[in-house]
Parts: structure tokens; sequence; C-alpha cells
């Protein structure tokens, strides 16, 4: 063990680098990949028929296929049409096509639970399809989604971990690179794991906490 602790204390820099990635990857993906949920959930609502079958079909996609699959195709794949993307850049984009599908599908379940008469007594008074989803079924499907979509954060801080596959250098990373030196692959992706759940328990903490800031009296989500 005081092989290790050395190996950690030697490889320091580089395992808090690496840190400061995965952590910035995550907030990352988790922002956009909110955003992107939203804007496709909002697509599944279309009037428009074609809308609503394509967006469906990208959601079955990307929820259907591994994440793997998809930083491959971009960072192993593309390159043979000529373009080549950093492995920062493919992350972003593979993650938050992949959690922005997800999350879509979070919001569409949510909203199938809210109340269709409010939505219809809005349509009478006059507000428009984009004022509805804005002030009405927005607010409501945040609130009911909210242990789904904090679920999905905890998701994408251990998804980050398949980075190190395309040359993103994340913690996994550098820890993959201390089990190559010291050869104690067991202790060594112990501590990596037990770092990974301590992150995971400050997110489950700061949700809990979120969710009964928001909770209403009498209404549990």
């Amino acid at each position: 063990m005081d092989a290790l602790i050395n190996d950690l204390i030697a490889f320091s820099p580089q395992i808090i680098a690496g840190l400061k990635n995965t952590l910035l990857l995550m907030v990352i993906m988790s922002v956009t990949g909110l955003f992107g949920g939203i804007a496709v959930f909002y697509l599944t609502l279309s009037r428009t028929n074609a809308v609503r079958t394509w967006t469906e079909r990208y959601i079955s996609f990307f929820i259907g296929t591994p994440l793997l699959v998809h930083l491959f195709l971009m960072y192993y794949g593309l390159p043979e049409f000529g373009i080549h993307l950093s492995a920062f850049t493919v992350c972003i984009i593979g993650f938050t096509l992949n959690v922005s599908a997800y999350n879509a599908r979070y919001l569409m379940t949510a909203y199938h639970g809210l109340d269709k008469m409010e939505l219809e007594a809005a349509q009478t008074q006059g507000f428009t399809h984009p004022e509805i989803f804005r002030l009405i079924i927005l607010p409501q499907v945040m609130r009911l989604s909210v242990p789904s979509l904090t679920n999905q954060v905890i998701q994408n801080l251990k998804d980050t971990s398949v980075a190190f596959l395309i040359q993103f250098p994340d913690f996994f990373a550098q820890m993959q690179e201390i089990a190559s030196t010291n050869f104690q692959f067991f202790k060594t992706y112990m501590t990596a794991g037990l770092v990974y759940l301590a992150l995971v328990s400050i997110i489950v903490i700061a949700a809990r906490r979120l969710e009964r800031h928001i909770s209403l009296p009498g209404f549990h989500i």
C-alpha cells in the first residue's frame, strides 16, 4: 500500500489535472445535455408529424446505441473523411447528443403526468404553443423530473470514465497510467472507484437538498 501511496503522491499533479478534466467534462455535458434535452423535448410536442417522428427516432437512436460507439465513430471514424476533431470536442458533442436524448425522455415522461385540462384552458385563453410550453409545461416537467435529471448527472460523472479510450486525459486515464506503472491494478482501481463514489455522494447530497428546496407543500417529487 505504501508503494501505491508514493505513486499517488508522485503522480498527484497529473491526477489533479485529470480530475479537473473529469469534472469539467461532467459539468459541460450536464449543462449542454439539459438544454439539449429541453430543445428535443420541445420538438416532441411539435404539431408537425414529421418533426415528432424524426425527433423520436433521434431519441431512440441515442438511447438504443452505446455511447462508446458514438465517441469511436467521431474520433476514429470521421478522420477517414478528412474530419479531425480533438478528444475534448468529440466528448462534448458525443455526450451532449446522448444526454440530450435521455433528458428529453425524462421530460416527456413527466409531461404525460400533467393535467391536460390545464393546457386546454391555456389554449382557450389565447396562449400560443411556445407560451404554453415556456410558462406552463416546462416549469412543471422540470420540477417533476428533478430526481431523474440529477440521476443523469451522476451517470454523466461515471460515463466520463470511458473518455480515456479516445485519448482524453481524464481522471481515470491518469489512474490507468499509475496502474500500468506499478502493476497494482486492484488497489489502484479500487482507489479510483472510491474517488468516484465520493464525488457521486456529493452530487446526491446536493440533489436531495435541491429536491427539498423546490418541493411543494403536500407534494412529493
